[in-house]
């Protein structure tokens, strides 16, 4: 976002922190997700989730959980869905145990690391970085045993 605002960058972070505390419980949740893990042993990039179509299969899980009728499992990132407890809809779903395990797996090495690059870029704020922020930051660094 920095390139495109059109002021301080510390300003807009405080902006919508403002914004949610003002909006309280009817701001909408968040939901973090990542289409583009890719299989490891794959000499070409191969996407692991099954593409766009069975998109809505998680979508469904984040309506479902905004509704309060399914389930999730903490994670230091949040929650994500127990696809072993069945939160997540898989069925006629042509992937495997271990690519499911895959796909939920958090790599808190690899979390750590870009936690790390984070932390560096927003040192240049400095004290005008919000203690929102702030906090949430160290927040994660607590979650992931930093």
């Amino acid at each position: 976002m920095k390139p495109f605002c059109g002021y301080n960058m510390a300003d807009y972070m405080q902006h919508w922190l403002d914004m949610g505390a003002k909006g309280g419980d009817k701001m909408p949740s968040i939901f973090y997700v990542n289409w583009f893990r890719t299989d490891p042993t794959a000499e070409k990039k191969k996407f692991i989730w099954p593409g766009f179509g069975e998109n809505s299969r998680v979508l469904k899980w984040i309506f479902e959980r905004c509704e309060g009728t399914a389930g999730a499992k903490e994670t230091p990132i949040g929650a994500i869905p127990d696809i072993d407890n069945g939160d997540l809809d898989i069925s006629n779903l042509d992937v495997s145990d271990e690519v499911m395990q895959e796909l939920f797996d958090i790599n808190v090495e690899s979390w750590r690391k870009d936690l790390e690059l984070n932390e560096e870029n927003l040192k240049q704020y400095g004290e005008t970085l919000p203690e929102g922020i702030r906090k949430e930051h160290e927040d994660l660094k607590s979650r992931l045993g930093m």
